[in-house]
């Protein structure tokens, strides 16, 4: 797994938009200004999967994680949100909002949230506030005292 790299990418990447769509996830708001996103690349050059990474005042909003049909199994969806986490300003919470991943994302360090005690930079972003359900999942990165 050391051999995935992380390119960041535009929101408006074509490869980023079907992955996401075939992911059954949303595509409304990844061309909006704050987001950054990246595509995870094998050593040969090929993608293997996207994340994105969306800043909120002094924390962060974790999305869009899908890995491509062809390389689930192996352990990369942990390896890019790995990835991602580490490049981020690590003062700040990591949220996500997941409607089926919830398992997932437990393994990987992250726990539930209560909704009415997320920041509000962080509420008020269009994945929360209209994009996704209010049944969503919400859920924060749970990382060892500094």
């Amino acid at each position: 797994m050391s051999a995935i790299r992380l390119e960041q990418i535009e929101g408006n990447d074509a490869g980023l938009k079907a992955a996401l769509t075939e992911a059954h996830l949303p595509t409304d708001d990844i061309e909006d200004h704050g987001r950054t996103f990246f595509r995870a690349q094998s050593s040969d050059g090929r993608a293997v999967g996207f994340i994105g990474v969306e800043r909120c005042g002094d924390d962060f909003l974790l999305r869009s994680v899908v890995v491509l049909p062809d390389h689930r199994g192996q352990g990369l969806g942990s390896v890019l949100v790995e990835r991602a986490v580490a490049g981020l300003d690590q003062a700040g919470d990591v949220f996500l909002a997941t409607t089926s991943a919830a398992p997932f994302f437990t393994r990987i360090g992250f726990s539930e949230f209560q909704r009415d005690s997320v920041p509000a930079a962080v509420l008020a972003t269009r994945q929360l506030s209209s994009i996704c359900p209010s049944s969503a999942t919400i859920m924060r990165l749970t990382r060892p005292p500094a």
